[in-house]
């Protein structure tokens, strides 16, 4: 039960983390991808627990690396055409 206890704080940490950097889309990523990471090692710990296979957990692995692939194509792009990863620096509204 700890190291489920610990996942969930690992999840709510990332949270946090989240919601008070703001500022930079790299930061952003990061901690969004250490969310997906503390749901994998929790989805990994139920499924060994209630001893089923872990075929659901390498398909999220999956997906969670085209996620992390999309936004780091989103990064490039974002810092190709204004220059920063800042979010004050452009509008999202414009085209």
């Amino acid at each position: 039960m700890f190291i489920l206890n610990l996942s969930v704080i690992l999840f709510f940490m990332g949270v946090l983390n989240f919601i008070s950097n703001r500022k930079h889309l790299l930061s952003m990523l990061m901690s969004l991808e250490y969310i997906v990471l503390s749901l994998f090692l929790l989805l990994f710990i139920y499924l060994n627990m209630i001893m089923f296979e872990n075929f659901f957990s390498m398909m999220f692995l999956v997906f969670s690396v085209c996620e992390g692939s999309l936004g780091l194509s989103i990064l490039v792009s974002m810092i190709r055409t204004h220059g920063n990863d800042y979010f004050q620096s452009f509008n999202i509204l414009q085209c």
